[in-house]
């Protein structure tokens, strides 16, 4: 219930941030939700007087999640936002220090990728009683200078709170911030550990129900009419399908616009899922780890049309993909930043609304790309299958599994039900390339920041937003290495997601990359030490699957594919947190995934005398001489 509006209310300014945030709301196409769902937390002296008495006093308003790692917190709030469609969020609190300052990479993560997080880290006092105070960092020249300013560069909104009353525009203006479609990202509220448990005489009007309308701009008349104009001229055009169609819903759309055109539907990371794998229309990933199909129509096409891309370096296999003489950009996004990439035409606008403008204008007349053209990409997709399924293909159900076979085994299991989320490593080129997804929102790869320790974190905040859903987080053992902590935190919740355990002993992405340039694997695998000094000798003796037990998950180890494929099934039906570990064999050219099918730019030593280096230097100069700039 909310309050008259003439009325105040004492209450401290944690209490007051607690309590206004159970009242604020999103609402898109007449859909309203909570902003803020809940809260994630570890307590210690910057907060556990403020916010975490706060949190006691209205836990019946604000549910409460105990976490072991502040990263880890943000990556689990950061899923469940994406899962929500950026119309929910989560918030993280912490103590002041390195509580804080553990913050920073999921912060990056969370604007980069513009999922909304709202962060309220603890800061030291600001009345100054004591100089300094336990994790204070001093700064000589500035005052008014903490560890939580390491947020600024990476949150869209930041603010300090250094007096009571200076909370409510600062809160009014983050969850403008959170709710906005162009703006969103992670928002940074500092609270002085002094203030937080200041009391203060709130008005009434603070409290009340707060909608924010989720906006879908349309299309500007000029630019749709431009828009038509360059689509119907174009011979070879094709799509580019990122992030903002499934931010904005648009994935019917979508659908209905490919359907109507014959247009070929590449994807972006971030836009993978945007068509079904089997729509005629989807030719699949795109850039250094896109596939063959969509690499090869990118070469050719006269039109591309991005989707709520932002072109990043791999989308654009870093500016050497878009090869054809004229090659023109047409670019829907909501976001006049992105808009204008590429030199490219805008249509400024919500995905779902422009792309519905667009199917409209081009209906009456009928437009439809040439028959050749659609049987061209169509039979290039399928030898494109023909490659999937050879990598997915085990003919030895006895032997080790590579890590395509993987991949194929958990194919083979599930349906569009399940989530599958993966950010660093090998895997998401693997995934990219050869991953069928079945639902707009099966493949969750977080490609933006591409985190290493975001995926099991973001798996319990996905399963958060999807508690009926299967949700398989697919780490390498470097990545579980980085945060394997939350596992606690599953357990003790009881949310069961699934997590696979690829062993490779090592970095096996950044060692294929380290060869390719030249530097020869150095201190790419998970080996003792040679006498030579390198990492060569035997595999070290780590057992993650005896590690992910003692933290209280249940189990399962697959020595062939077999029991891999017996080990999934299982794990699916679980209703536990259960771990699939699979130690993985070398993928040869049978077995393996096809290699990139397009470049990526990661210079190499301009001078070298190790042979591998004057090689690798070679064949970059030959490449970077194709990139070319778009203007």
């Amino acid at each position: 219930m909310t309050e008259p509006r003439s009325t105040t209310t004492r209450l401290t300014v944690a209490q007051a941030l607690v309590r206004f945030l159970t009242v604020q709301y999103t609402e898109r196409d007449g859909v309203r939700r909570r902003l803020i769902d809940s809260t994630w937390g570890i307590l210690g002296h910057g907060n556990v007087a403020g916010l975490g008495q706060a949190l006691v006093e209205y836990g019946d308003g604000m549910p409460y999640h105990q976490g072991r790692n502040e990263q880890a917190m943000v990556h689990a709030a950061v899923g469940y936002a994406r899962q929500s469609n950026r119309l929910s969020a989560q918030a993280v609190t912490t103590s002041v220090g390195p509580g804080a300052t553990n913050l920073v990479t999921g912060a990056a993560l969370a604007t980069i990728n513009r999922l909304p997080v709202l962060l309220l880290p603890g800061d030291v006092f600001a009345t100054h009683p004591a100089d300094p105070v336990l994790q204070q960092l001093e700064v000589p020249y500035a005052g008014d200078v903490s560890v939580n300013d390491c947020l600024r560069p990476v949150s869209r909104y930041f603010d300090r709170i250094h007096r009571p009353e200076a909370l409510i525009p600062a809160a009014l203006q983050a969850m403008r911030v959170l709710a906005d479609p162009l703006d969103t990202g992670a928002v940074t509220l500092a609270l002085p550990q002094d203030v937080q448990a200041e009391a203060y005489d709130w008005p009434g009007a603070f409290f009340a129900d707060r909608v924010w309308t989720v906006r879908r701009p349309v299309a500007d008349p000029a630019q749709l009419a431009a828009a038509v104009r360059t689509v119907r001229t174009a011979r070879r055009p094709l799509v580019v399908a990122g992030g903002g169609v499934h931010h904005s819903g648009a994935e019917d759309a979508l659908r209905e616009f490919a359907d109507l055109t014959g247009i070929p539907v590449a994807s972006t990371q971030a836009g993978k899922g945007s068509l079904a794998w089997d729509h005629p229309a989807d030719v699949g990933g795109i850039g250094h780890t896109g596939t063959a199909t969509a690499c090869e129509l990118a070469r050719t096409a006269d039109l591309v049309i991005g989707i709520g891309t932002r072109w990043t370096d791999f989308t654009t296999a870093s500016g050497t993909l878009f090869a054809a003489p004229g090659v023109r950009f047409l670019n829907i996004n909501i976001a006049s930043f992105d808009g204008h990439k590429m030199a490219g035409q805008p249509l400024v606008a919500d995905a779902r609304t422009a792309l519905e403008a667009l199917t409209a204008a081009l209906a009456p007349h009928g437009h439809h790309t040439g028959p050749a053209y659609v049987t061209e990409y169509t039979d290039d997709k399928e030898r494109w299958e023909h490659r999937v399924g050879a990598a997915f293909e085990a003919e030895d159900p006895y032997a080790r599994p590579t890590q395509p076979q993987v991949l194929g085994a958990l194919d083979d299991l599930v349906t569009g039900d399940d989530i599958i989320v993966s950010a660093a490593g090998s895997l998401p080129g693997d995934l990219h390339k050869l991953w069928r997804a079945r639902s707009r929102d099966q493949y969750h790869v977080e490609h933006g920041y591409s985190c290493m320790g975001y995926e099991i974190p973001a798996a319990i905040g996905i399963r958060m937003a999807a508690p009926d859903r299967p949700v398989w987080a697919l780490v390498g053992d470097g990545t579980y290495l980085m945060m394997p902590t939350e596992i606690v935190t599953a357990v003790q919740e009881g949310i069961a997601i699934k997590v696979v355990i690829l062993q490779n002993h090592g970095y096996a992405s950044i060692g294929g990359l380290s060869q390719a340039v030249g530097a020869e694997r150095f201190a790419t695998a998970y080996r003792h030490r040679s006498e030579d000094g390198t990492y060569t000798g035997r595999p070290l003796p780590v057992d993650l699957a005896a590690n992910a037990a003692s933290l209280g998950m249940r189990v399962l180890r697959a020595k062939t594919v077999d029991d891999l494929r017996t080990a999934l099934a299982e794990a699916r039906a679980a209703d536990t947190p259960t771990c699939v570990y699979v130690e993985t064999e070398t993928a040869d050219t049978v077995s393996g995934a096809p290699p990139a099918q397009a470049w990526w730019d990661v210079p190499v030593a301009e001078t070298a005398t190790r042979p591998s280096a004057v090689k690798a230097r070679a064949l970059y100069e030959r490449l970077a001489s194709t990139r070319r700039r778009h203007l």
